[in-house]
C-alpha cells in the first residue's frame, strides 16, 4: 500500500527519458511527494474519509495498521490452538463433587435462544 502510494504521488524532479528514481537523493531534504496528491489517492483507494492531511498521521497509520494486524493474527491463531473457538456455557459451573450449579448462562441455553 505504501508503494503503490508514494508511487502516486511522487513530485518529479527528471525528464520523461530519466527514471523517477534519478531525480532523488538518500537523505535530501526536502519532500519527495505531494502530501495533497497522495490524500486523493488513498481517499480513493480506500473510502473519502480514511485519508489523512497530514504525513504523520498518514505514516502513523500505515506503520500501525499491520502491527495491529499481526497481532490479532496471533490472537487468533493462539486461541484456535488453545481450542477456544466458542463459548460453550453447558454445565460449565460445577463444585468439587461434580454437580453443576445452575447459572444464568443456563438459563438462557434453555431458552435455545
Amino acid at each position: 500500500m505504501h508503494g503503490s502510494l508514494v508511487t502516486s504521488s511522487l513530485i518529479r524532479e527528471t525528464t520523461e527519458n530519466e527514471s523517477a528514481n534519478e531525480g532523488y537523493r538518500f537523505g535530501q531534504e526536502e519532500e519527495t511527494y505531494n502530501i495533497v496528491a497522495a490524500h486523493g489517492y488513498f481517499g480513493r483507494l480506500i473510502f473519502q474519509y480514511a485519508s489523512f492531511n497530514n504525513s504523520h498521521s498518514l505514516h502513523f497509520f500505515l506503520a500501525a495498521w499491520p502491527v495491529v494486524g499481526i497481532w490479532f493474527t496471533a490472537l487468533g491463531i493462539s486461541t484456535m490452538a488453545f481450542n477456544l473457538n466458542g463459548f460453550n456455557f453447558n454445565q460449565s459451573v460445577v463444585d468439587s463433587q461434580g454437580r453443576v450449579i445452575n447459572t444464568w448462562a443456563d438459563i438462557i441455553n434453555r431458552a435455545n435462544l
